[in-house]
């Protein structure tokens, strides 16, 4: 989000930060070009780069350009060459999103990452989402810190956060339209207009899409809009206004068997009609006030939303969230400080019906849930010589949940509740030893609390833990001659870490802690310029997710995430035309299940992307995607023990070319 604050002293503050080595801007256009289709808010960008520079750890910012030849259909399409993000399609705009193992065990929604909106959480009060809710489209670029350098965020989790950044008036004036068409009936069409006049400036967009999907039973349609109005109060005080709605209606076409995942991918299930529709309204305000070398920001936030989900019985829930967080962020000679906090209130009304091919029939289950999550957080960063950087912080976060059941087959008027605290510190070196070099290091700690997908298992809650982690990283980022790099190495050791678990005979498998399980890897992404029209961009992800003497699989490794991701792409010619082959390849597939028993193959998927400027006012651009109708599995439903007969397998993107346009007026 683009800095208001009119102090010069805040600004140089933010300016004054390392250089971000790893970043592309010297190697993007000029965002302020007016001849420009692609117009982002290049001061926004930059100070979103400087802020992750100061990061000693694992954090890079993709600008809109990056993505913008892509048919945005999810978030995997604006990050796949972000280091250390797991993102796997699994039909429509559901995919896998997990950063650093987290919430691997979670074939559903979102688990142990914070998403935001331009700063404002996506996530319920229980820390539950759905990533559907974030428009890439939309974004003028996005933020991702990985583990816990997602502190500035109020983010303590495994996973850290992934920030969208919608653009402003002052950024984006004028009318902006896209267009999309192609494979599976695929259309979608954005229009977005800003502008700005004396103190008000305003942005404005609105998205459609539809298409049948790349299986059977897997179309969707969606309607989103956001916008945002600021206000310069006076030169010190700035306020701005965000809203946004989505209309989200998507088709759930099932996992497969193992045989027929590799051979017959297009087939979908249509027992019980199962869909995910979303409805959400989303209203917020963020006031940025300079104060001298400090800059406070605060705000508010409502999030509605409702949930009609039939599965294997019909889930509808209607949810309310609202909440309030605010940073102090202070410079002085060698000393800097960020302080902060966050709360998050919700209510869910959490009823469940008998599927009657995709309606409600009797209501087999009602409750009343409450939850709260909060923070407070701090991190001092001292200089004792221009190069050098010493971090040192913590998060404290507190979390509350609650459910009134009033209506189930069972036992009716049961009331579960339980209650989860934890303090996470972080130390951090960063040192640059020679200009657009860095080299950092930091040892953190994690806590991620159960929400009620966890909790609510049966009639009470049952004990399931806070799942916690030390983690440690060292990593580099730089730009020497035509490379840039972004590497990092880490190793999580978790302890409760949140499975699919068989606790005893008793209780069916489901989501309880694990002993000792450890998560290690390598995040990295290597960019080399060697000519003007010329560059390859590479990004490799190695996880090593295992578990540590446990009692019922020893040191098996856990499942989904395969060992070894890779995936590049060669850009050939400038912005007037230019094209881009691309290869994801997977020498080896992941394990389906605890047990290690069943494995899956490996993969190599071909790509392009292509563009090309007509014009000032108009650019053309293409994506063809697994050119060569590749059939694999691409992503998993994790079991205890698995078999190939067991339809718990997802297949990768089906052959599709799209293809569009972009204008400015």
């Amino acid at each position: 989000m683009r800095c208001f604050a009119a102090s010069g002293t805040a600004f140089a503050l933010l300016c004054s930060l390392p250089s971000s080595a790893w970043a592309e801007t010297d190697s993007r256009p000029a965002y302020d070009d007016p001849t420009l289709i692609i117009v982002t808010g290049r001061r926004s960008v930059a100070v979103a780069e400087a802020q992750a520079a100061a990061t000693a750890g694992g954090a890079a910012v993709v600008g809109y350009g990056d993505y913008a030849d892509k048919s945005l259909v999810s978030l995997r399409d604006a990050l796949a060459y972000v280091p250390g993000v797991y993102l796997q399609p699994r039909y429509g705009q559901e995919v896998r999103i997990s950063v650093r193992g987290s919430g691997l065990s979670r074939g559903y929604h979102m688990r142990g990452l914070t998403l935001l909106q331009d700063g404002v959480p996506i996530n319920l009060a229980d820390d539950n989402g759905d990533f559907q809710e974030l428009e890439p489209i939309f974004f003028d670029h996005l933020e991702v810190y990985r583990g816990a350098n997602a502190l500035r965020f109020g983010s303590g989790t495994l996973g850290g956060a992934i920030n969208g950044v919608t653009p402003n008036g002052m950024d984006a004036r004028g009318l902006y339209a896209r267009l999309d068409a192609g494979s599976f009936a695929t259309a979608r069409g954005l229009l977005s207009y800003g502008g700005a006049s004396g103190a008000l400036d305003y942005w404005a967009a609105a998205s459609a899409d539809t298409s049948d999907g790349d299986r059977d039973h897997a179309q969707r349609h969606a309607l989103r809009v956001h916008g945002n109005l600021g206000v310069r109060v006076s030169d010190a005080v700035t306020t701005r206004f965000y809203l946004s709605a989505n209309h989200i209606r998507q088709e759930l076409p099932g996992a497969l068997t193992l045989a027929m995942a590799e051979s017959s991918p297009k087939t979908g299930s249509y027992t019980g009609d199962q869909q995910r529709d979303i409805d959400s309204l989303r209203f917020q305000n963020r006031t940025t006030v300079a104060l001298g070398d400090a800059r406070l920001d605060v705000g508010l936030f409502l999030n509605r939303k409702s949930l009609f989900h039939p599965i294997y019985q019909v889930v509808d829930q209607a949810s309310n969230d609202r909440g309030a967080y605010a940073r102090l962020d202070w410079a002085s000679g060698p000393l800097a400080l960020t302080v902060g906090g966050e709360a998050r209130f919700g209510t869910v009304d959490s009823r469940r019906y008998v599927n009657l091919d995709g309606h409600r029939g009797a209501l087999t289950f009602r409750a009343d849930q409450t939850a709260r999550t909060a923070n407070l957080y701090a991190e001092l960063r001292y200089k004792p010589a221009p190069a050098l950087s010493l971090i040192v912080g913590g998060i404290y976060a507190d979390g509350y949940r609650r459910q009134h059941q009033r209506y189930n087959a069972g036992p009716a008027d049961v009331t579960a509740r339980a209650a989860f605290s934890a303090f996470s510190p972080r130390f951090g070196v960063l040192y640059e030893p020679a200009r657009d070099i860095q080299v950092y290091a930091n040892y953190s700690r994690s806590a991620e609390f159960p929400g009620f997908i966890e909790l609510a298992q049966v009639s009470r809650f049952v004990p399931v833990k806070a799942q916690r982690a030390w983690t440690a990283e060292i990593g580099s980022r730089g730009r020497l001659g035509p490379a840039r790099w972004d590497v990092s190495f880490y190793r999580a050791d978790l302890r409760g870490e949140m499975l699919q678990y068989t606790v005893n005979a008793d209780i069916p498998a489901a989501t309880f802690n694990a002993g000792k399980t450890r998560h290690q890897g390598i995040e990295a992404a290597l960019s080399l310029d060697l000519a003007p029209w010329l560059r390859l961009r590479q990004v490799y992800q190695y996880n090593d997710f295992r578990f540590r003497n446990d009692v019922q699989f020893g040191a098996n490794r856990l499942p989904v995430a395969p060992r070894h991701v890779y995936r590049a792409d060669v850009r050939l010619g400038s912005d007037a035309l230019h094209i881009a082959p691309n290869i994801e390849w997977v020498p080896q597939g992941a394990f389906a299940d605890y047990a290690n028993t069943v494995r899956t193959r490996g993969y190599v998927l071909l790509g392009l992307t292509a563009g090309a400027r007509i014009g000032a006012n108009l650019e053309l651009f293409l994506d063809a995607r697994n050119l060569t109708g590749r059939k694999a599995v691409g992503d998993i439903s994790a079991a205890i023990t698995a078999n190939p007969a067991a339809a718990i397998f997802y297949p990768t993107e089906r052959n599709a070319i799209f293809t569009g346009m972009r204008m400015r007026f």
